[in-house]
């Protein structure tokens, strides 16, 4: 399964969009209105839930500077990605895409489809507005 956030124009450069994301603490000032908790494990994991879902461990898998990050799903149980790329527009100006990719069978993929879409719509968003 493959979902890709729409892609917003960030009136920063991609060095400080990259610092931001980089440091995972900040991803709870990304998260939905609904998380019901988040947990910084240590500085390349952490937890989070949504309210009425598990709790979901995103661990650093790769990063490349001021283009690129990984996140992936800390437990073997679930395989999937949240990769984020930045792209230069301009010296304070660059363009982010959101992306989750995953490995489901159909059923926990249809199931998972919608919120996921509406979560990483919403990290998309949001890191608009930070």
């Amino acid at each position: 399964m493959y979902i890709e956030a729409p892609k917003n124009t960030i009136q920063k450069s991609a060095e400080k969009v990259f610092e931001f994301l980089t440091d995972l603490q900040n991803f709870e000032k990304l998260m939905p209105d609904n998380i019901d908790k988040f947990e910084n494990i240590n500085e390349d994991r952490f937890l989070f839930a949504l309210k009425g879902m598990p709790e979901i461990v995103l661990q650093r898998k790769e990063q490349h500077p001021n283009n690129k990050i990984i996140l992936g799903a800390a437990s073997d149980k679930l395989i999937f990605t949240l990769t984020t790329d930045i792209v230069v527009v301009g010296e304070d100006e660059c363009e982010v895409t959101l992306s989750f990719k995953g490995e489901f069978n159909a059923m926990m993929a249809m199931m998972i489809k919608s919120p996921i879409t509406n979560l990483i719509g919403t990290l998309s968003e949001n890191l608009a507005k930070v």
